[in-house]
Order: C-alpha cells, then sequence, then structure tokens
C-alpha cells in the first residue's frame, strides 16, 4: 500500500479496522497515480467526518450530501473534482457493501455534479503550439524532448517522464516508442523523423537510463516538468497559464483541425471511451466548419 494510504485515516481509528480494511480492499483494485489519487480522496473523506464526529460507516446519505456542499461552497472546487471525489467515496461504500461491512451504501441515491461535456482546458492553437516547440528546440535536449513527446506524440506528463533510452526502437520500418500508458496499458507509438531526431539528441548516444534527465542527471518528475512547461511557454510569448496536459489538448484539437479522422485521433489519444475524444472535438470552437456556412450556401443555391 502507498504511504498516502497507510494514513488515509485518522489516528483515533484502530489501524487496521473495519474501516481501514475496507479501503484497504476498494484500492487494491487500482496501482500507480490512480491509485494515489483515489487513496488521497479517501483520506479528505475521512478526515472531514472525523473532524465532525461521526464515523464514517455511520454515514447516511444526508451527511454524504453535506459533503458535496461543503466541497461546493467552503473548498470551492471544480465540478469534476467534486464528481470524482465523490464517485470514489461511492466506490468505496459500494465495496463495503460488497465484503460485508455494511447493508447499503449511504451514497447511492447522492445528487451528482453537473460536469460540462467539453473539456476545461485552455489549449493551444497551432500557432502557439508551433512557437512553444520552436522555444523548447531553441533550450535544452532534454526541454526539447519533454515539450515534443507532450505536443507532438500527445503523451500524459507521467508516460513522458517514465521513459526509457531503450524504450525507443524500430519497427517495420518505423521508428518507434514504447510505452506503459494510462491503466497499465502497453503502447507501440510511431516516431515522425523530426520528433525521432530530437529524442535521439536527448539520449545522447547512451543505451539506458532515463530518457528526460534533470540538470543534475536524475529522471525528471512531474514537478520539474511542469515548471518547464510553464517557462518555455512564457518563453514562447503564451500569456495564458500553460499545464502539461494543455499540450496533450493541443495534440488532439491539431489532429481534429488537420483533418485526421476521429476515430484515428482516438486511437493516436488511446482513449478507451470515444466519447472522450468527441469532448475535444465540441471544445475546439472551429468556426470554419459551423453548420451556419453550410446551411446559408444551401439556402442561396435555391433562391
Amino acid at each position: 500500500m502507498p504511504e498516502s494510504a497507510t494514513v488515509m485515516v485518522p489516528e483515533s481509528m484502530p489501524l487496521f479496522g473495519p474501516v481501514q480494511l475496507a479501503a484497504a480492499g476498494f484500492l487494491a483494485r487500482y496501482s500507480g497515480r490512480t491509485r494515489d489519487a483515489y487513496a488521497l480522496d479517501l483520506k479528505t473523506y475521512f478526515a472531514w467526518c472525523s473532524a465532525r464526529g461521526t464515523d464514517v460507516f455511520a454515514m447516511t446519505r444526508p451527511h454524504v450530501e453535506v459533503y458535496v456542499r461543503w466541497m461546493e461552497e467552503q473548498r470551492r472546487y471544480a465540478p469534476a473534482t467534486i464528481a470524482r471525489r465523490l464517485s470514489t467515496v461511492a466506490g468505496y461504500y459500494r465495496f463495503a457493501v460488497i465484503d460485508g461491512y455494511l447493508d447499503r451504501s449511504p451514497a447511492e441515491y447522492v445528487r451528482r455534479p453537473h460536469v460540462p461535456e467539453e473539456s476545461q482546458v485552455l489549449g493551444l492553437d497551432r500557432m502557439q503550439l508551433g512557437a512553444l516547440v520552436a522555444a523548447a528546440r531553441a533550450s535544452t535536449p532534454d526541454e526539447a524532448a519533454l515539450i515534443t513527446m507532450l505536443g507532438l506524440l500527445g503523451l500524459r506528463i507521467g508516460e513522458a517522464c517514465s521513459v526509457d533510452v531503450d524504450d525507443m526502437g524500430t519497427e517495420r520500418g518505423h521508428r518507434t516508442l514504447h510505452i506503459i500508458g494510462k491503466g497499465n496499458k502497453p503502447a507501440l507509438i510511431p516516431l515522425p523523423v523530426p520528433v525521432a531526431r530530437t529524442l535521439d539528441l536527448a539520449s545522447a548516444e547512451r543505451l539506458s537510463g532515463p530518457l528526460l534527465r534533470t540538470r543534475t542527471g536524475r529522471r525528471m518528475d512531474r514537478n520539474a516538468a511542469s515548471r518547464i512547461v510553464h517557462r518555455l511557454a512564457r518563453r514562447a510569448g503564451i500569456e495564458h497559464h500553460v499545464g502539461c496536459h494543455a499540450l496533450r489538448h493541443a495534440f488532439i484539437t491539431a489532429a481534429l483541425d488537420a483533418g485526421v479522422p476521429l476515430r484515428d485521433v482516438q486511437i493516436a489519444a488511446r482513449h478507451a471511451d470515444p466519447r472522450t475524444t468527441t469532448r475535444y472535438d465540441r471544445a475546439r470552437g472551429n468556426l470554419d466548419r459551423h453548420a451556419n456556412y453550410v446551411v446559408a450556401a444551401f439556402i442561396a443555391g435555391a433562391a
């Protein structure tokens, strides 16, 4: 169990009490960053229950409703964050019922917050992404490789930081990159020539070890990568805040703008559900293909 999961109940609770064991049973289904995120969600919820003098297994549906209101009004979390944390609590109680700790879940009929279907990430347009890539190539090889993998391959930040030099190879005449994606799913990513050249410069003829390194030679982590993205975005003249996921967002919208079919974009982005890719498509705000132009031309032909 990760360190974050070992402290997710207040000290007054027994280490191997029913609440802790139910949490361990729920978290056992997940791994990596997903497990850590769910463990943190449960830690927050358990602390909230303890601060109000209520046992986790004594909670009722109105208690959980109050917890949701607290996240909305006191913590002012975004709807997507509230929905995820409530989903974690509901999943925890659902497995507590399955494992026999509870007769029914108090979160079963709790109102879920409305989450907009469109992606809320402020992405980059074609010119901004190009300027960011150019700024990265003018910087160090490691920073250029980071921006390239995020913005031109659409990798998630955790995937990019986990890449090793020996993950690069050749498959049927294509330069390729082998990664372990979300949900521990392996993926083989083809590398266009400019991308492969950028990654080769970062590897510096090394045969093993992390591809992305800090100035001290250690593997680059999420925090270091985020700082690099922020700094290079400012250098590229991008005024709004740019996070690492904004580059993956830019990769997906650039593919759609370039005319890549939605199904092919889904495969490139490794979205299990096509509705996830569709969210990015709706968020593009592409006025060039708006139905108004089609209707106006159609009626003009009849007039």
